[in-house]
Parts: C-alpha cells; structure tokens; sequence
C-alpha cells in the first residue's frame, strides 16, 4: 500500500490504543484500531478492507498454529483453575496463608517472590502466579489493579534477565555472528528497565506507597472494594467450600504444572533426542510446549482429585465449560490483540520505525544506548510485541557495533525499552494474560501501571545516556566491575527519584 513504511503505518495502534483509555473499552477500541488498518492497507475500499481485515486478519491469525497453542493453554489453565477451585484446594489454601501471612506487605512480597521463582515463561508466570496468590491478596485486601501489576512486572522483566528462559533462548538467536548466549549474560546489568521494575515492586511495597490511579485502587481495597469500579467484570468463578479439600490440593497440580510445561518446552526443542539443554530452549516451540505440559498437568490433578475423592467424574466435566467461560474475555482480547498487531506489521510500521534509527546511528553513536532504548519503547508500544521488537532492532545494533561494550550495552537498552513498550501496552498478550490472571479489567490494570512504567522508564533513559557516555572514557578498559559500578549508581538514582515521589506523596496525604 502507499502508506507501507510511513508514519502513517502507526496510525491504527494509536487509534486503538488512544481509544481504549480513553472510553476504558477494550473490544472496540481494538476492532476500530483493526477496521482502521484495513482501510489503510486497501486504500480505503470498502470490499478490500473487509476482506484484509476478515482474511488477512482475524483468519490468519486463528490459523496460525502458535496462536492457537495459546489459546488451547488458556482453556486448559482456566479448566485446571476451575478444578482447583471445586476441589476446595483454593480455599484451603486461603486459609492457610491467612494464618502464615499477616499483612498486605507479605502478601505483596509473596506474589513478587512467587513471579521471580516461575521465571522459565512470562505466560507461564502471568496465569501461575494470579491462580494461586489471588486468594492470598484477597484476605488482605490488596487490589486486583496491584496483583496485576505484581504479576505483570514478575513476568517479562524477570524472564529477560533470567539466562535459563523462553526469552533468553529467543534473543540468543536474533544475535548473528556472536555468542548470543553470552552476549544475553553480559547485558544484564545493563538491562535497567528490568532491574529497576523489580526493584521499583519491592520498594513500594516495603514503604507502604503508591501513586497515580493506584493509589485510589489500593485506598478502595482497604475499604473492602477490590475492583473500584462498577462496571469491572467480576470473578465469574465461586469459590468453594470442600470440606476435604487441603492445600496439597492446590500446591501440588500448580507444580505439576510448572514441571511439566518446562519439560515439555525442552521436549519441543528436541532435549530428549540429544539436543543440549541451551540449544533445547533456543529451538523450543513455547506454544506446543505450554499445551503439552498443561494437558498432562491437567490429567494428573484429575486423576489426584480422584485419588483423594474429592472430585467426581461429572464435576471434572462441569469444570471443563466454567474454565472455557472465565477465559472468553482475555481470549477475545488476544485475539484482537494480534490481529492489530498483524495488521500494522502489515504496514510496515517496524520498519518504519527502523529505518529513522538506522539513520541516527552513525551521527549520535553515545547516545545510542538511550536512542535504541527510545525507540525500542516506542516500537513494542504500538506492536505490542517484544520478540518482534527484537528481531527488528538487534541486527541494527550488532551492525552498527560490531563488537565490543558498546555492542552489550546498546543490545541491553534494546531489550530493556522492547519490554518496557511491551509493559505498557494494552495490546501487549503479557498485559492482557496479568489481568486475565488477576481477574482484573484490562483497561484498569493499564491505566494503574502506566505511571509506574514511566517513572522506571524516564529513570532507564537517563541511566543510558550516563551508561552510553561513560565508555568515551572506559573505552576498552570496560569490564564487568564497571557495569556494576555503573548499576550502582543507576540504582541510586532510582532510590532518590522514587524517596522524592513518596514525599511528595506524603505531602498531599496530609
């Protein structure tokens, strides 16, 4: 199409992504995002855009076998959420970290440690981790707008700084010519946007304080709203009261399931036919692997739930509709999640994107770390995608330092803005999964992250501007003391931005 590669390539993201803030409406912000698109691409024929938009769009995408991987995990998550539910496990459960955990902070501490321990898959981590402390956050009346933001800042900040991950293995291969694996370790303590959003959980929940629209949630929730929002979707599921049921109930079939969605990752990669355990992810089929771990984790706790005789047969069955059911809205979402995010590739919106870093390489070759990561933000932003992010940016960052520090750091600002963008995208499948796991709206838990994402966001940029001009003075001498010394005092700066937001926040409490 004439627009192919322009700025007006972008068009349909903003459209939807404006739109669904600002009607707090998800569905039809996303369709009028796609329509938009269709129109673009065809030139504004009514007959091409229909058919771009059904055959180029919704049709492909529920084609594609990796997206309908997901979606399968997604019913088979809310099957085995459904069964531990009915088995009583999830209330046990409740009660048992009642007695264990005491205040709101542990809660919160809980789910963070909970999201960096299932670090091998962000999908994994974002249904895990909301199935199992939801009861826990619940009793202490924390918001489902902060469970989705602990769950989503566990999920891909965690997996892009954990070496053993789906993530790890995929930006190992975008990586040509080098040691991908060992380039992936050596920018870690670049990867400020990670670092920070980990750091950034941790602290506000130690200090006891928030801002922005959070703070509104968090304040409703110690009055017994957990929703703040009359309109929000409610928990479709009830909770039952099993007189047999145990917390082995729900602690065993969500380790299963860990287990066995990791094996069959590593199954998919070709692990137990000689493949090394690296080579297993890098190669691993995420999608195939989820389904097949998730199926065989759901068999499992059937078979347990008869063991112990807390399940019949017809009620396995009824949970098998009610899990589809709790997933319907987060399935919807995705799926016109990525039909936009077709679309707009389509346009060749990354590509525009590109092509205006490509030109800025050469002339801003410091600032570059803070350009990439700018652009990188930007880019994951309006696709919603992160690994797409990567696949673009990362051969113009291995082309423009071929080697060196320059070639870490500048791969570091890259990932940490592609997770950043992702982050704060209401397209983006991490986002939509978080508030799928929490039981959130999608729109609320966008809107409450957002000013925590840009606070770590314009903190990063500054840190890689500080990072990108200290090597006209390391030069060669760079090693990996100095990315720590650098981390350092990226930290610090981090601690005084957020001690002046809490007293500021202090301030107008009083």
């Amino acid at each position: 199409p004439s627009v192919y590669a322009t700025a007006w390539a972008l068009l349909p993201p903003i459209i939807a992504i404006g739109l669904a803030l600002i009607t707090k409406e998800v569905y039809s912000s996303l369709f009028l995002g796609i329509v938009m698109g269709g129109l673009l691409y065809s030139g504004f024929s009514f007959e091409g855009t229909t058919m771009h938009v059904l055959e180029d769009g919704f049709i492909s995408v529920l084609s594609d076998s990796y997206n309908v991987g997901i979606l399968i995990f997604l019913v088979i998550l809310g099957t085995m959420v459904s069964l531990m539910n009915r088995a009583g496990g999830s209330a046990a459960f409740g009660r048992w970290a009642q007695k264990k955990i005491k205040t709101r902070v542990g809660a919160q501490l809980s789910a963070i440690a909970l999201g960096i321990l299932i670090f091998i898959d962000d999908y994994l981590t974002c249904l895990t981790v909301g199935s199992v402390m939801r009861p826990v956050t619940d009793s202490h009346k924390v918001s489902r707008a902060k469970l989705s933001y602990l769950i989503d800042a566990t999920a891909a900040p965690i997996c892009i700084i954990a070496p053993i991950s789906s993530w790890a293995a995929a930006v190992s291969g975008f990586v040509e010519g080098e040691d991908g694996f060992s380039i992936f370790v050596r920018a870690i303590p670049y990867n400020y946007y990670a670092l920070f959003t980990i750091a950034m959980m941790i602290l506000i929940t130690v200090w006891n304080f928030d801002y922005g629209p959070m703070a509104k949630y968090e304040t409703n929730a110690l009055k017994g709203d957990l929703f703040s929002d009359s309109k929000e979707e409610k928990d479709t599921q009830r909770t039952f009261e099993n007189p047999n049921g145990r917390v082995l109930d729900l602690i065993l079939p969500v380790l299963v399931l860990i287990v066995c969605c990791v094996l069959g990752m590593l199954y998919s990669g070709g692990f137990f036919s000689g493949v090394d355990f690296i080579t297993a992810f890098s190669d691993c089929n995420a999608s195939a692997g989820l389904v097949m771990g998730s199926s065989i984790a759901l068999l499992f706790t059937f078979v347990f739930y008869r063991v112990r005789e807390v399940m019949t047969f017809q009620d396995f069955a009824a949970c098998i509709p009610e899990g589809f059911k709790a997933m319907v809205s987060p399935m919807l979402i995705l799926t016109l999640a990525w039909t936009l995010s077709g679309m707009t590739n389509l346009l060749g919106a990354k590509y525009y994107v590109a092509n205006l870093l490509n030109g800025s390489a050469a002339a801003l070759q410091y600032l570059l770390p803070a350009i990439i990561f700018l652009v990188a933000v930007f880019l994951a932003f309006a696709t919603g995608t992160s690994w797409g992010t990567f696949s673009i940016l990362i051969p113009i960052v291995c082309h423009a330092f071929p080697q060196g520090e320059m070639l870490v750091i500048s791969i570091a600002a890259c990932l940490s803005g592609a997770v950043c963008g992702d982050h704060c995208s209401p397209i983006s499948d991490t986002s939509i999964m978080a508030s799928a796991g929490a039981h959130c709206s999608h729109v609320n838990h966008v809107s409450t992250q957002l000013p925590y994402a840009v606070t770590v966001a314009a903190i990063s940029a500054v840190c890689y501007v500080i990072t990108g001009l200290s090597q006209i003075v390391l030069g060669a001498s760079a090693s990996l003391f100095t990315s720590l010394i650098l981390l350092a005092v990226a930290i610090a700066l981090e601690l005084i931005a957020l001690s002046v937001i809490r007293a500021k926040f202090a301030a107008r409490k009083r």
